[in-house]
């Protein structure tokens, strides 16, 4: 049972007088917390974010470097290139704030086709990804999803999800003492979602990845690239898994074929809007 905090309709519905009785308790002593936390999401999904952008920022900047330390950087100087022009296009279009933040992108050696985005403009890509890619727009796609959850703010909307649970759960077992029942203990797990690991480099929710999809693909388009690439890179990853271990990345995002089908119906609404942004001078020319 998912509950929204900043979604002041929805009430939840607690399967026993016990767990409806500890999710009074839970509201009460969040209450505050919740009230402040609310924020909207660029599609206008309703959002619970208690963390800072400057936390989310350090956060993002400590885990790249720990990685640029720990995996392996690669020296091919044409992906790094590639990867740099694709980066500078998407941001050219971005809000104001993300303009102006110096984006940093690390082409990691690694054949597991993936890329990642974390606040505070840190990107990494890895050189498995072009495998898959094959065009620019391809690898835009991906690079422009990325970007989305970042700009989307998913990373501390799911940090802040956490750290709430985390006080629920002091609360409940406070509240409950010697009368938690295992069967109670899982109710209330699901109830607060407290299934999910605290990391920003953790698999986001099908909600978040659905969510960026969107925003990434228009991000694509307003920079000139063809929406159609997004369609093109899910084929291919969906290929890349055919006779051995599907790419990481397909275990995480929602069901293939129906994300192929939602980008697809989306490309006839911005292909004018690329069609405008290479009028307009945004011609992007990052080879491959």
């Amino acid at each position: 049972m998912a509950i929204d905090p900043c979604n002041t309709a929805a009430r939840p519905a607690a399967s026993t007088r016990w767990l409806a009785a500890v999710l009074r308790r839970i509201i009460t002593l969040v209450g505050a917390l919740l009230i402040v936390g609310c924020a909207t999401s660029p599609t206008g999904r309703s959002q619970f974010i208690a963390v800072s952008d400057a936390q989310m920022n350090q956060l993002g900047a400590t885990s790249f470097e720990q990685m640029k330390r720990s995996d392996k950087l690669s020296r091919d100087a044409g992906k790094r290139s590639t990867a740099q022009c694709v980066v500078d296009a998407l941001r050219a279009v971005l809000p104001p704030d993300a303009q102006r933040t110096a984006w940093e992108v690390q082409v990691f050696e690694d054949a597991n086709p993936n890329a990642f985005a974390l606040p505070g403009g840190k990107m990494g890509v890895n050189t498995g990804m072009w495998t898959v890619a094959k065009t620019q727009d391809e690898l835009a796609a991906v690079m422009a999803h990325e970007v989305a959850h970042v700009l989307s703010r998913h990373a501390a909307e799911r940090v802040s999800q956490q750290m709430a649970a985390g006080v629920a759960l002091e609360a409940a077992q406070a509240y409950s003492g010697s009368r938690t029942s295992p069967e109670n203990t899982r109710l209330l797990m699901g109830a607060l979602g407290l299934g999910a690991q605290l990391g920003v480099m953790l698999p986001f929710s099908r909600v978040h990845e659905t969510e960026a999809d969107l925003v990434g693909q228009r991000i694509m388009a307003e920079a000139g690239f063809d929406p159609a690439g997004a369609v093109r890179l899910w084929q291919g990853m969906i290929g890349a898994s055919t006779g051995g271990r599907p790419p990481q990345i397909l275990s995480t995002h929602p069901d293939p074929q129906n994300r192929i089908a939602a980008l697809q119906a989306r490309v006839p609404q911005l292909q004018p809007v690329a069609a405008q942004a290479r009028a307009n001078g945004r011609r992007p020319a990052c080879r491959m």
